[in-house]
């Protein structure tokens, strides 16, 4: 009798170590939404977007935590009304657990409320409108990239300190991005002691900037820039076919030189000083691993939009292994995502505060050529960089989010 009795127990234990398995195998596998254009404008980042999650997920056989993960991506062609649609595709017709991209920060803006309307979690890996992790932000959003501004506040000071200069005029494009970006920099630049004299906004999509560059102070130290993707490789190109090159010191936000932009660039990115949170030059194990992984795989080198989805898949993995991949229960699987603490991500530490927005360090980038090819080596580190920078959140908030007229431009 004792011996049939232990041959139960031994049979219950067995069961029960097996339960957890059994239980996420009747659930069946976690899916993940990906938003991303694909077609339009942007569709070249949107395919950067992808590769970077797709090499994660492939480098963990689709498995996290012990469940299967389906990845299930949709095209929201950068434009916010295609992108609720497909959001509500992707939560109300395939059933996903999380929901991460989009891009566009307007895509962002418009998809966020009916995230937030049925409770879905969502990694935010690329757009950095301020107010998505600040006066509007969303239990069920984590950003894994950055805030506008979070790049430009310390940069802005660091160019006044290190290289001196002290009259900036600016060119960036004419929505909040540009803004945003640029608007950091304006106030932290001011506040170190320089003055910003002139702000001029083309339009997205700008194909001849001669109008624009005919405009261009010729008295300052430097040109601040806030561009990305074919209007980064126009106007670089068409800045230094305009003879500004020798004459005017190009700086900007970290878009303007972004690895997708760089592959295509020529000698006239050559110098230009920028601030991000990630270069694809960072000499980091967890930046080499990735970088070697990613050019293997797709036969070049990775950008930030490649490294932003990669990073989510990171985290993702992070807070499902800290659950034990019950993504199911929502508001333990948010917790477990928040605290979320990384020390060897691609980009380096990043952890989150408590508003949902990475704390990380932001990299000062020059432009170098290096084995024949361009690539941005970092000249300086700022470690543990916030949204908020060096302000208090509660008076940072208290402020209009930045805009085109947000700081004003007092010496313009």
């Amino acid at each position: 009798m004792r011996r049939i009795l232990g041959m139960v127990g031994l049979l219950v234990a067995g069961l029960l170590l097996l339960a957890p398995a059994w239980s996420w195998a009747q659930k069946g596998p976690i899916k993940v939404g990906l938003l991303v254009p694909q077609t339009g404008p942007l569709a070249a980042n949107g395919k950067d977007m992808i590769n970077g999650i797709e090499l994660f997920l492939e480098e963990q056989k689709y498995r996290l935590a012990g469940r299967e993960i389906k990845l299930i991506i949709e095209d929201d062609e950068g434009k916010p009304a295609t992108g609720l649609t497909k959001a509500r595709s992707l939560v109300e017709g395939q059933g996903v657990h999380l929901v991460t991209g989009p891009l566009s920060a307007a895509v962002g803006y418009a998809v966020a409320p009916y995230i937030d309307g049925k409770k879905v979690p969502a990694i935010y890996p690329i757009v950095s409108g301020e107010d998505i992790t600040q006066r509007k932000r969303s239990p069920y959003i984590v950003r894994v990239g950055w805030s506008s501004a979070q790049p430009s506040h310390p940069f802005g000071k660091w160019v006044y300190d290190n290289l001196k200069y002290k009259k900036i005029a600016m060119i960036g494009y004419d929505f909040a991005f540009g803004w945003e970006v640029a608007a950091g920099f304006h106030r932290a630049f001011e506040e170190a002691g320089g003055q910003v004299v002139q702000k001029l906004w083309p339009p997205l999509g700008t194909a001849d900037f001669g109008p624009y560059l005919a405009q261009l102070k010729r008295d300052v130290d430097a040109i601040y820039a806030v561009f990305s993707g074919a209007d980064a490789l126009r106007f670089a190109k068409q800045f230094a076919e305009a003879g500004l090159k020798q004459r005017l010191p190009l700086i900007g936000g970290g878009t303007f030189t972004d690895e997708h932009v760089l592959r295509s660039m020529g000698d006239e990115a050559l110098g230009i000083v920028t601030a991000l949170h990630y270069s694809a030059a960072l000499a980091t194990p967890g930046n080499r691993k990735f970088a070697q992984a990613y050019e293997a795989k797709y036969k070049q080198i990775p950008s930030y939009y490649s490294e932003g989805t990669y990073v989510a898949g990171v985290a993702l993995k992070a807070a499902l292994e800290a659950t034990g991949g019950d993504i199911e229960n929502v508001d333990k699987f948010l917790a477990a995502l928040r605290r979320v603490d990384l020390s060897d991500a691609p980009r380096g530490p990043m952890r989150f505060d408590d508003y949902g927005n990475p704390v990380q360090n932001i990299y000062v980038r020059k432009v170098e050529k290096v084995g024949g090819r361009l690539q941005n080596t970092v000249i300086h580190t700022f470690p543990n960089v916030s949204q908020f920078w060096t302000y208090k959140a509660e008076d940072y908030l208290k402020n209009p989010v930045y805009s085109r007229d947000y700081p004003p431009c007092k010496s313009c």
